[in-house]
């Protein structure tokens, strides 16, 4: 799950995939293609967000996507065009390429709609980003399982 940041949208969708999968079977992080907040907590809006519906994201600690992520990772789902666009310029080949979705896809196939940014937005964003995150994370989520099941 990556965003810009790292404290906002993805911390959301890192909480809500693990929230839905089983810990031993799937591996689910999140970072930002900015380096502002390494080793911080998620914005406190995030993880009131999160603790509203059930989920506590108020260990996890920003990091910053590296190439690395491609080898570490089988699907890397980017929050919107921007970050796809920076996460795409680091790869290396097709197959690396092939890993990064624009997380909307998933519930809108091809529509390329980004989650918008809840940083600077209205004082409802958390929530919008939430119910739209949880949607597509269901989506994701049932489509994981079926294939490992």
């Amino acid at each position: 799950m990556v965003c810009l940041g790292n404290i906002c949208r993805s911390p959301i969708a890192e909480g809500i995939m693990s929230s839905k999968l089983p810990k031993n079977l799937f591996f689910i992080d999140s970072c930002g293609t900015g380096d502002w907040h390494i080793g911080s907590q998620p914005d406190i809006r995030s993880i009131t967000v999160c603790k509203k519906n059930g989920i506590d994201i108020s260990n996890q600690k920003c990091r910053q996507f590296t190439p690395s992520d491609f080898d570490t990772f089988d699907y890397i789902y980017a929050m919107d065009k921007n970050n796809y666009n920076d996460i795409v310029a680091l790869s290396k080949n097709k197959i690396q390429k092939n890993k990064v979705v624009l997380i909307l896809n998933e519930l809108y196939p091809n529509e390329n709609k980004d989650i918008p940014d809840p940083y600077f937005g209205m004082e409802n964003g958390f929530d919008n980003v939430f119910e739209m995150l949880d949607s597509t994370c269901e989506i994701i989520a049932s489509k994981l399982i079926s294939q490992h099941s």
